[in-house]
């Protein structure tokens, strides 16, 4: 099988049965959103009880590196420098260019961005996202934003080390350890985010070429995922290992959640104030708030995600 853990039959076996785990109807173009229903916001909105809220994102990066050849740019349209009058009315303006997708800015993936054989989410032609955008399965779909049970297992912590290396993997086992380890249990419906600890690393060594060396969840734990029918997946990483476990199939896991489980990724979040938070309340589950931008027809959105505690 030469250095792929899973072979191409492998993979594909394992794409089939988790797609079946997670059937919403030919119709169906919210993915695993179905598996959020009022009842569970309103459970996790009840259980705020500090009004403490902590982002999930991290800034904005606008410098060139390793991980981040072309960054975002911020530009003045208008500064308090030169002709601002010396009285009345004036303004401060800027604009900001960037990728959606990229291995540095915490960004959020919508179903249409990952096509696989042919098609999208739920069988849909790729033929759908066309030079003008998408014209099914945009970040549109969680245009209302995204509220729930969130709840974060942190992978490094369980396992005794600072970060996960680049090239490890995330396994069920881990997933399933690091519920004993937390004394929470993975739910139906929840926001379920995985801690690699890539941004400590990066804080403590440097950055470095993410695009072909990376922590992230090996594809096989999907399927306890599917099990469980969680409505998002997000982790610090971009929640794919490099190099890939999967023969064939660089992102196995942006194929298997997004593609096949319908299942919103958020990539490249920070958990350093989150981390903080629940080991200072000894609490894993929060209320999240995921609210993408408005962009009517794209594959994906910056996102800024809230823990409410």
């Amino acid at each position: 099988m030469s250095d792929y853990e899973l072979s191409a039959a492998e993979f594909r076996a394992l794409y089939h049965r988790v797609k079946r785990m997670s059937r919403w109807g030919p119709a169906d173009r919210l993915g695993g959103l179905n598996n959020i229903s009022p009842a569970q916001v309103v459970a996790a909105a009840s259980d705020v009880w500090r009004g403490r809220a902590v982002s999930l994102a991290a800034p904005v990066g606008s410098e060139v590196a390793p991980d981040n050849p072309d960054p975002a740019v911020h530009q003045m349209t208008h500064t308090g420098t030169g002709s601002v009058p010396a009285s009345g009315l004036s303004f401060a303006m800027d604009r900001v260019a960037m990728n959606i997708h990229g291995n540095t800015d915490s960004h959020i993936d919508a179903l249409c961005h990952v096509i696989f054989d042919g098609t999208l989410y739920n069988g849909l032609s790729a033929d759908a996202v066309t030079a003008a955008g998408a014209t099914e399965l945009s970040i549109e779909v969680a245009g209302s934003g995204i509220v729930g049970r969130g709840l974060l297992l942190d992978i490094p912590r369980v396992r005794g080390v600072p970060w996960l290396e680049p090239g490890d993997h995330v396994t069920a086992d881990d997933v399933v350890t690091a519920e004993a380890g937390q004394e929470v249990r993975i739910e139906q419906g929840d926001l379920l985010f995985v801690r690699v600890g890539h941004r400590s690393r990066r804080q403590a060594l440097g950055a470095w070429d993410t695009a072909n060396a990376r922590a992230g969840l090996h594809p096989a734990a999907l399927e306890l995922l599917a099990e469980r029918r969680i409505a998002v997946l997000g982790s610090d990483g971009n929640n794919d290992t490099a190099p890939s476990a999967a023969e064939g199939v660089d992102f196995p896991v942006h194929v298997l959640a997004v593609n096949a489980m319908g299942l919103h990724l958020l990539d490249w979040l920070q958990f350093d104030d989150l981390v903080a938070a629940c080991e200072e309340l000894n609490r894993w589950s929060f209320l999240c708030v995921v609210a993408p931008l408005r962009l009517r027809t794209a594959t994906g959105s910056p996102v800024n995600p809230i823990a409410i505690f």
